[in-house]
Order: C-alpha cells, then structure tokens, then sequence
C-alpha cells in the first residue's frame, strides 16, 4: 500500500511498508518516470519524488505514482556486487561487540560474512546506508556524535552498516577503515554505492612497513608494496579556483563570504548531492540577462557585501540582490543594470545595508570547472571551487547574447518583518493544532545558526504529539524540520537530501528566494500552508 504526502508545492513522499516495499517501489518509478519529473529519492519508507509543475501537474505525479505502486509486485532485481576492502581496525570496535554480547572477532565475521544491500544514500555524497537480512543487531548510536570522522570510517548505527566518504561529524560506531573511492565528484560514476547495489566487506590485514608504520595489507601475508594513501579528506578550504576561460577580474578583497554559484545540481538527490546553487536564485537569473548570458550561467554570490577586485579587461557586469553601494573606479553606478568597466578600473561593493546576498554577473559567466553538472560551491559537500580569496582571478566564457538595451531593472529589497510563503509539509500531524497555528501565526527570528546549508529559527516551540524516532525520508530546500527542542530549522540549498525530523511545512520556491536575505536578528513570518 502506497501513501502520498504532500512536500511543498514541487514534491511529494510516497509512504510504503518497509525498506523491500521501498526498493520495489523506486525501482518501478526509476524505471519509465515521466517528463517532469526530477529526482526519486528513496529512504527507509518512503521515496521522495520531486517534480517541475510547469511540466508536470502535481495531480498527474500523484496519479502515476499510485498507478506504479499498485501494479508493482515483482521482486527487485540484484544489482551489482560491489566489493569493499576494510581493515577491521575502528576505536569503537571492542565496545560494539560488548554491547551486542558477542567477541570482537565474532562481529566482524558476522559483518564480512553478510551480502548488503544499499537501500538509500544521504547525510553526505557517496554516503550509502547497507542493510542485511543477516546482520540480526540494532545498534545504537553513540551518545555523543563526533566532531570529526575520519575519511573511510566503517561503521554501525540502527540496522544500517555504512562507510565514510569524506571527512564529517557523525555518530555512528566505527569498526573499521576502507580505501575505496567511495565518491570521486569529476568520474563518470562519481558514487561507488548507489542505491540497488550489493556489497560485501573484505577484511584486509594490517602489516608493519618498512619504517615501522602499519598499512593496509592483502589477504596473503608476506611482501608486497605499501598500499595507497586513503582519500583525501582536504576540507572546502583546500580546493583552489583553477585557471579557466579568459581573465576578466582579480579579486582584491573577497568580502566576508563569497562563492562561485550558478541554478545548480538538480537530479541528483538520489546520490546524497544537494542542489546547491545560487541561494537567490532570481537574482542570478536577472544578473545573467543584464549581461547577455543563458541564465544558467555562474555567478559570484557574496554575502555582506565588502568585495572589491579589478578589472583586468573591458568587462560588463550587473550587481543584483541586496542594497549596497556599487562604484567603479570610484564613481557610483546603478545595481541591477548593466555596466561597462574599463580595464585597471577598480569594481567596488559596499557594505550590504539591506539584504544579505548579493549576486554578481559577468559577461560570459564565470568560467570554474565544472562538478557534477555544476560550478556552484556546495559547503556541506565540499564540492565546487573553494570560497573566492585575495589574488584570485576569474576567468569567463563566451556569451551567446547581446547587452540588452535597458536603463535600470525594478527592484526592492525586503522589508523589516518578511513574509515567506509556505506549502504543506508532510508530517505536519505529528504536530498538535497549537504548533501547527503557531507555524503561521507566529514571528519568528533569524538566530546567529544561519548558512547556506539551513536557518535555525527562534520562537515558540513546536510541540508534538507523536515523539518517536522518525526513520530518515528525502528532503528538499525550503523543509521545515523540527528537532526534538520544537525550534524549526530550515534547509537551504546546501542542506543533507536526507534527515530524520519530521518536517511541518516546507518553503515555496519563491519564499527561498527571501530567504537568502535573512540576517541573524531578522524577523519573518511565514504565510500559506
């Protein structure tokens, strides 16, 4: 049986059973989905499908969704047998075994000798949750999640094993380390672990080099070469811009956060990878056509203001999003126009007074690789072009338009209290009638704990009526979810694909647009729903 939750105005939550029914279902709704639809996300119940209402009626979605879950009955096919190397060498390994009763050497036989299934990714890109009909144990996380996981960690949590691609925080029990390219963003198939796959652990034993120092070895003992050092698991800071396109700007002062940023990585939710993207979304867009690019094209998202660079030739821009002072060459020129600057002449953008983002288009589009389909910086994921700095330069494309012939673009820019739509969440009955009242009768406060991967809002607290634990779903940007403190967060465009608060309503394309506007201290509320 098949329950459809509405999520926002752009997806909805197909509900089932159990993990099998989810596998059955997203393997039947992968298999022919329809033109306009996006991303099918599946998690430990449900599978989110997220869908573009200009192509595609969330009636039709609704309609084709119930069709294929009725008719699906048959087994999901195996997918591929995916083998990963581990070394058995985790510092929670000992205290996992003896809170589950059992040796040390006992659980890792158990956990090399089970075939997994990857059910859904999420958290992080690459990150894959296995589970097993053999693995008979639930483990609980550990009390206190860790601030850093190493790269290649193996670990428990729940009835799911799973294994690091990156370096994050996390909670889960680490048994063990792998090597294996878990998620290589610039491959073919940047995901080692997609959904469907099969895997099976190989244990590898650890063996002393030369100069003393343990290593990962064979399953044969004796000589051999040392093996390759792990993935590296270098932060966002340590991925420079590279030389693309031809040189347009040298960045004198970044300003106090500024990145590379086009509409970003739609369809790939499914892989653990967020949209991203440009957080004002039609600032970019109205940016990009002042300068005769496709609207696709990247741009330079700065938020404060504070940025400076010069010009290292003739170069037309257009500044959108909030209120600053923009001048060239020390004289005082109009936002949300284009503008032509001369080569040696200084672009200056001041201190923002209102707003918080503002976009910076270049003719021809800033010219970073390419990363999934995208040059947009993801900070949760570490994907993109690091955060712009000093000394930097930009290089840009070819523009395929005109300068379009325009004195100024009407604008403004938010008010004191803002007013952001919202559409319904689809776990709003786990709220009782006064928290879902208060969602919309309440204004709320932008905290300090505000980024591009969510907003955390101060106000009443939300209580609940039901308080178990919620299995992890698909999210989008714009989710509302709820913590167990009632203060709602909101995701944004960096934001995890998948979470386990339930979220109450969920915020409308437009209303994200606001959104990126938002200080610390800002008060909004929200309408609709």
């Amino acid at each position: 049986m098949v329950t459809l939750l509405p999520m926002g105005e752009r997806a909805l939550l197909a509900e089932v059973d159990d993990l099998d029914a989810v596998l059955a279902l997203h393997a039947a709704l992968a298999a022919d989905p329809p033109d306009g639809v996006d991303d099918l996300v599946p998690a430990a119940r449900t599978v989110l499908v997220a869908f573009d209402p200009a192509r595609l009626s969330a009636a039709a979605v609704r309609t084709w969704v119930l069709s294929v879950g009725s008719a699906n009955g048959a087994a999901v096919p195996p997918g591929p047998l995916v083998e990963i190397p581990v070394r058995y060498d985790g510092p929670d390994l000992d205290e996992t075994a003896g809170i589950l009763g059992i040796r040390p050497t006992d659980l890792v036989a158990r956990h090399a000798a089970a075939e997994w299934a990857v059910a859904f990714t999420g958290f992080a890109p690459g990150f894959a949750y296995l589970v097993s009909a053999a693995w008979p144990w639930n483990v609980p996380r550990l009390p206190q999640p860790r601030t850093r996981v190493p790269a290649g960690s193996v670990g428990l949590a729940g009835e799911f094993t799973g294994a690091y691609p990156r370096e994050t925080p996390g909670g889960w029990r680490l048994i063990g380390t792998t090597e294996a390219p878990l998620f290589v963003p610039d491959a073919t198939d940047p995901v080692l672990l997609a959904p469907g796959a099969r895997v099976r652990f190989v244990p590898q034993r650890a063996r002393v080099s030369a100069a003393g120092a343990v290593a990962a070895g064979g399953d044969s003992a004796g000589g051999g070469t040392d093996a390759a050092a792990a993935p590296s698991a270098a932060g966002i800071s340590s991925r420079r811009l590279p030389p693309h396109g031809d040189p347009a700007l040298h960045i004198l002062a970044p300003g106090a956060f500024a990145t590379v940023q086009d509409l970003g990585r739609p369809d790939r939710a499914a892989l653990g990878v967020a949209r991203s993207g440009a957080l004002d979304r039609t600032s970019l867009r109205i940016a990009n056509r002042l300068v005769g690019n496709e609207e696709t094209a990247a741009g330079v998202e700065i938020v404060l203001g504070g940025f400076r660079a010069r010009v290292v030739r003739d170069t037309w821009i257009a500044v959108t999003g909030a209120l600053a002072d923009i001048r060239v060459a020390g004289r005082a020129v109009d936002a949300y126009a284009p503008v032509l600057v001369p080569s040696g002449a200084e672009l200056s953008i001041g201190v923002a007074r209102a707003g918080a983002r503002l976009v910076l288009g270049i003719r021809g589009g800033v010219a970073a690789s390419v990363s999934l389909g995208s040059r947009s910086t993801d900070v949760l994921a570490a994907l993109g072009p690091a955060p712009l700095r000093a000394g930097e330069v930009l290089g840009v494309g070819e523009a395929p338009h005109s300068v379009p012939v325009v004195d100024v673009f009407p604008w403004s820019v938010p008010g004191s209290l803002i007013d952001v739509p919202i559409a319904p969440g689809p776990r709003a009955d786990w709220f009782t009638p006064d928290a879902r009242r208060a969602v919309r009768d309440a204004t709320w406060t932008v905290s300090g704990d505000a980024d591009r991967v969510g907003i955390r809002l101060d106000g009443p607290a939300l209580d609940r009526v039901r308080h178990g634990e919620l299995p992890s779903e698909g999210m989008r940007p714009g989710a509302l979810q709820v913590p167990p403190h009632g203060r709602p967060v909101v995701l944004l465009a960096d934001g995890p694909v998948t979470g386990g608060y339930p979220v109450i309503a969920v915020v409308t394309d437009a209303g994200l647009d606001r959104l990126a506007h938002v200080r610390p201290g800002d008060r909004l509320r929200f309408r609709g729903s």
